[in-house]
């Protein structure tokens, strides 16, 4: 059975990652990325990931992961 969403979070530095895969057509998932600061201000920022359609829940979290890590090392 296939889940309609997954999700992961994740701790780094004062940043907070909620990864998520969700399902698109065809049973595949894409990636959605949630930051959140630990400090103020702490709203929740929605990141535009990169896009796929990856085969798996978990091949999707490790690309919401990947560029969660990549947006922390870049603007935070």
């Amino acid at each position: 059975m296939i889940s309609m969403s997954a999700t992961q979070v994740f701790r780094l530095k004062n940043y907070e990652l909620v990864c998520g895969a969700r399902v698109v057509d065809g049973g595949r998932f894409e990636p959605t990325l949630v930051i959140s600061s630990n400090t103020w201000p702490s709203r929740p920022r929605t990141i535009a990931v990169r896009r796929g359609s990856y085969s798996t829940e978990a091949v999707a979290l490790e690309s919401a992961h990947t560029q969660g890590l990549e947006w922390i090392a870049n603007f935070g």
